[in-house]
């Protein structure tokens, strides 16, 4: 007897579908791919500065992001928080769960506030992971050019012939021109007047105002400041001397040998961003700071441009801390 045709379509359409079970019983693949995790990035990825605008992190930031842009597929913006030495944006940026948040690392958040503040609401260490070392910064030791001393010598001698009233901004307690300064001050045992500000902008308008009398601030902020004759440049803190300041002596062979001081930066993420991105943004920033044309701004600024993987920059991070703890405590510095 010849069955219904409404019947038979049924029948036939019960075998497929057993079929089609069968075939993904035997090819899991097939299942777990339409489950398969969004690709990454999704949307545009934020990046945290954690300083007002101006200054080296500013270059170092905006760079980065216009490379992270190309290789990523996505927009990265740079978004200014200054605010608490940096912890505004630290803490933003620890308690992110967008997977698409990032912060622009740096000695003094990263090295320096574990160690100043008696409490952060985040721990450094563990609410945060190292994605690459972007770059380090010559920090250079300069002068208004009213103020009468051409070299380190000079500002030292009129440092201690007038203990306290010469003054030197940083771009706020904790940053990487207050510890500069501070270094120096110890290795030369001088006395010489702190006045935090809050970014290096605002500290630079002061220095060239004639309103402050000294400072150290990353190269990239303040070279053209110096080449046209605003600012003097007494000494550098790198190990040698710099070739876009070939006749300024370092602070080591100005009879300090063994001083050297560079500010440096780099990516962090929050620490529940999964590695495999970590590792994605990482592979980026290497092949970034490696192309010539991409660092073009930042060799012409004298910032060395670094690039490496997220157990190198881990491991530098730590031998920083170490370092700065030391310069810290005997300095006593403490937090707005």
């Amino acid at each position: 007897m010849t069955q219904p045709s409404s019947r038979r379509s049924a029948l036939q359409l019960g075998l497929k579908t057993t079929g089609a079970l069968a075939a993904v019983s035997a090819f899991p693949g097939l299942l777990s791919s339409a489950h398969a995790q969004p690709a990454w990035p999704s949307k545009p990825i934020r990046l945290l500065v954690p300083f007002a605008p101006g200054g080296s992190s500013e270059i170092v930031a905006r760079s980065t992001a216009n490379e992270l842009t190309k290789s990523l597929g996505q927009t990265v913006f740079v978004e200014n928080k200054p605010g608490a030495s940096g912890n505004i944006a630290m803490q933003d940026c620890a308690a992110s769960t967008d997977g698409h948040t990032i912060i622009l690392g740096h000695i003094g958040t990263m090295a320096v506030n574990p160690f100043i503040f008696d409490k952060l609401p985040f721990d450094t260490n563990k609410d945060f992971k190292p994605i690459s070392l972007l770059a380090k910064v010559p920090s250079l030791y300069v002068v208004n050019a009213s103020v009468p001393a051409n070299n380190l010598k000079e500002f030292i001698a009129l440092a201690k012939a007038k203990p306290g009233q010469l003054n030197y901004g940083s771009a706020g307690n904790g940053s990487a021109g207050h510890l500069a300064f501070e270094y120096l001050k110890m290795a030369t045992n001088t006395f010489v007047l702190h006045v935090p500000y809050r970014g290096t902008g605002p500290q630079l308008t002061d220095l060239l105002a004639g309103r402050l009398d000294a400072a150290s601030v990353g190269a990239p902020a303040i070279l053209a400041h110096i080449k046209s004759g605003k600012l003097r440049c007494i000494a550098t803190g790198t190990k040698e001397r710099l070739p876009q300041l070939p006749d300024v002596p370092t602070v080591a062979e100005s009879g300090y040998p063994g001083f050297e001081m560079t500010q440096w930066y780099g990516l962090n993420a929050p620490s529940n961003m999964p590695q495999a991105n970590i590792d994605r943004i990482a592979e980026a920033c290497n092949k970034a700071m490696r192309n010539p044309q991409a660092t073009e701004r930042l060799r012409g600024d004298t910032a060395l441009p670094i690039g490496d993987t997220p157990a190198q920059y881990g491991a530098f991070i730590k031998t920083e801390q170490a370092r700065w703890k030391e310069v810290a405590a005997r300095a006593k510095i403490k937090p707005d």
